[in-house]
Parts: C-alpha cells; structure tokens; sequence
C-alpha cells in the first residue's frame, strides 16, 4: 500500500496519517512497527515518529508474506464475484462452512480460496469480512490484506456495510414490510441454538432487523431481509419469533420437503471500497434450490426475483 502526501495531509507524522487520515487499527500500525520494512518513507525504513512533507512516498508492507496460512487447500466450487487488489466478493454454496473446523477441516470456503491462491502462486491468509452460517448460501466478503480488513471492519462497525437476504419463511409476517428487535443470546444448554428475548438481558446482545415482503402464497413468505446488527442466526430467530420461520430450518422451525437446508440466501452487499472510499454494490446469482423450492410456490416467482436483481452489477465465476 502506498500514498503521496499532499500538502493537504500537513503538518503530520507518519503515525498520525496512517491512524486518522488512512483508518490503520493500533493492531496493524503495531505489527507494522515490527516487521522489517514495515513502513518505508521514500524507500527507507522509518518509525511512525517521522515528519511527512509534500511529495513524500509513504508505503506499508501488507503483512500477508509473513504469515503462512494453516489452510488445507482443496480444489471445491464456488463463485468469485468481484476481485481486485484488496477484496474478495465471494459466492458460497449451501452446505459449505465459511471457515474449516475440527468437524470440516477441508471442506470450507476457505479452503476452496486456498486451492485458487495456491494455484496462482499468490499469498494467502483468510480474512473474510462477513460470514455465513453452513446452510446459508450467498455473498461473503474477504479482505486480500490486513489494511483492507481494518478499514472494512471499521465500515462494519459503524454501519457502513449493508446486507440483503432474501429468504422464503414457512408463514405469513405481521406486516408488508418492518423492522423486528430483540435481544439474543446463546441458549445454555447448547452450543448452537441462540435464544431471543423482547427486553434487555444480561448477556443478550441487541439485533435489529428490517423486511420487506415481495409476495405471499401457499401460507408461505417470500422477503428481502436485512440484519442492520450481525448477531449469530440473527435473520432465523427474528422470523422464527415472528411465527414464520425460514423454510426448511430444522433449527428454529421443521424441516421440508421443498429444500434441504434453510431457505436463506446472502443475495446484495453494499459497501464502500477500503482504499477508494467508491460505493460497491455486489450480488450474488441463487443455487439451484431456492428457485426449485420457489417456482413451486410462487406463481410469479421468476419476475420477483428479476426485479428484485435488476440494476445491480453481477458476476459468476465460478472456480
């Protein structure tokens, strides 16, 4: 990564540009700090105390040399959806985790990411932004470089990244369109199964989500969802509490015969670019199965959901 300072950035210090002004997190400037070359002023190593003048070429190590990712690589389908120098927009399958674990140590998406940067001959360290659960199919973003991430968690953290699901609920909601909050807690006696409550709780965390209904029929809802928080199965409890639990959610409502997973699918992301600041809107073409388990609800399912797509940039590189 690398900046010309303008005589707009002075007076400052190396330390005061790269926290204020370019959003680096203490974590990050402190790694910096210690890895050789780290931070380079017109080609030469410098602390963070130095003085930045006009012209000045300042440039930091993106850190992903250092580190060896622990990954399996293993060549698995997915779908890239945007690429460039700091991000990922990734397209997940249903039935994949996001990350390998002790029960899937080579069946993730990150493992899939590792095959293709192995392949290409490029570092890797898995960094993904937004995370969905192993049923849940869709969009997920991931940062190429820590300054990246940082800059893209602070987004997240102050709302910057917006998300839209779209989802068929086995029941009818409330209303045309809302907003439903509650308090969210993992429940005690599982290491799974999250817990909503309608008032503040010791150890709940608040969720907030907001719908809008694009058609009802056969008793069942097709919505487009957005968590505006981010809290573990935030979108499966919120409509389960609301009595119309996703389709085919053994967790929260019944499974069916329509799908074999919850009918819940990560469709647009909205979020500004971590080096550019430029508004990107990315989304992400369905699986086979929702618009099977679709089309034999919804009469009109097809138009909905070409009107619900249209006017946002796509992709599907599938890999």
């Amino acid at each position: 990564m690398e900046w010309i300072i303008t005589e707009a950035d002075c007076p400052t210090l190396v330390r005061e540009f790269l926290r204020r002004r370019k959003g680096l997190s203490s974590t990050l400037l402190a790694r910096l700090k210690r890895t050789e070359g780290g931070i380079l002023l017109n080609g030469r190593p410098v602390t963070v105390r130095a003085p930045l003048s006009p012209g000045d070429r300042l440039s930091v190590s993106d850190l992903n040399a250092d580190r060896e990712s622990a990954v399996i690589p293993v060549p698995l389908p997915y779908g890239i959806l945007y690429e460039d120098e700091a991000l990922l927009g990734l397209n997940k399958p249903p039935h994949m985790p996001t990350h390998p674990s002790y029960r899937h140590p080579d069946d993730s998406l990150a493992n899939a990411v590792a095959w293709t940067a192995k392949s290409s001959g490029q570092p890797f360290v898995f960094r993904p932004v937004s995370r969905l659960d192993l049923d849940t199919s869709g969009l997920v973003l991931c940062a190429k470089t820590q300054y990246a991430a940082s800059r893209l968690s602070q987004s997240m953290q102050a709302g910057g990244i917006e998300k839209t699901y779209l989802s068929i609920l086995d029941g009818i909601l409330p209303a045309p369109e809302g907003s439903f909050e509650s308090f969210i807690q993992r429940a005690e006696d599982s290491i799974i199964y999250r817990n909503s409550f309608p008032a503040e709780t010791p150890g709940a965390d608040y969720a907030l989500t907001t719908w809008k209904v694009l058609a009802e029929e056969n008793g069942k809802t097709l919505v487009a969802a957005s968590p505006v928080t981010g809290r573990t199965h935030q979108l499966r409890v919120h409509f389960a509490a609301l009595g119309a639990p996703v389709l085919g959610d053994s967790l929260y409502g019944h499974g069916s015969p329509l799908i074999s997973r919850q009918a819940l699918h990560a469709a647009k992301l909205r979020f500004p670019h971590p080096l550019t600041g430029r508004i990107l809107s990315l989304q992400a073409p369905f699986p086979d199965d929702i618009p099977d388990s679709g089309r034999a609800l919804f009469t009109d399912f097809d138009i909905i959901c070409k009107d619900f797509f249209d006017g946002e940039p796509t992709a599907d590189n599938d890999r």
